[in-house]
C-alpha cells in the first residue's frame, strides 16, 4: 500500500493511502479538497486528522467480519475516534487539541461496480462514499428511517 503524497500525517492533516493495485485511479488532490470542504461545512475546525484507506473488496470483507461482525463485501467502513451519542471514546486521547476523526475505508472495486450500477462517474461514486464515510466518523447513522433520510439528505447537500 502506499501513501497518496506522504505518509506523515500532521495535525490539520489528512492521511490518504491507496492499494497499489488502485494508485493511478485516485485523485488524492481532489478528495483531499472535498474532505476538508466537508469538514468546514460540517463545523469541523482545525487541527483535525483523518486517515482514508482505498483498498480492495476482499480486505474491506474482511474488515467488516472482524469488526462489524458480518461476513459480506460492502462499500465504505468508518472507525471512528470520537464519543459517540454522549458516550465516551474508547481510544485514550492525548490533551493536544488535535481532533482525531478516525478512518474511512473504502473498497475501490465496489465503488466502481456501484457507479456502473447507478450509470454515474467511478468519481463521483468515490466522492459519495467519502462524504458517506464523513459523515459516520461525525456521529451520522442510518440505522433507523429517520436517520437514514436526515443522513441522505446531507449527503445530497455536501455532494452538490
Amino acid at each position: 500500500m502506499a501513501c497518496y503524497d506522504t505518509c506523515t500525517a500532521m495535525p490539520g492533516d489528512i492521511e490518504i493511502l491507496v492499494d497499489d493495485k488502485f494508485r493511478g485511479e485516485i485523485d488524492g488532490g481532489r478528495i483531499k479538497k472535498m474532505i476538508r470542504h466537508v469538514l468546514k461545512a460540517e463545523g469541523v475546525a482545525l487541527p483535525y486528522e483523518i486517515s482514508l484507506v482505498f483498498t480492495d473488496s476482499e480486505t474491506v470483507r474482511q474488515l467488516n467480519r472482524d469488526y462489524r461482525g458480518t461476513d459480506e463485501p460492502t462499500d465504505v467502513l468508518a472507525f471512528s475516534l470520537l464519543p459517540q451519542n454522549g458516550t465516551d471514546s474508547p481510544f485514550p486521547l492525548p490533551p493536544d487539541g488535535i481532533a482525531r476523526l478516525g478512518e474511512i475505508i473504502i473498497s475501490y472495486p465496489q465503488a466502481t461496480a456501484q457507479a456502473k450500477e447507478q450509470d454515474h462517474s467511478p468519481e463521483r461514486e468515490l466522492a459519495l462514499l467519502v462524504i458517506h464515510g464523513i459523515l459516520h466518523l461525525l456521529g451520522y447513522d442510518h440505522e433507523e428511517p429517520e436517520q437514514e433520510e436526515k443522513m441522505k439528505q446531507k449527503e445530497k447537500e455536501l455532494l452538490e
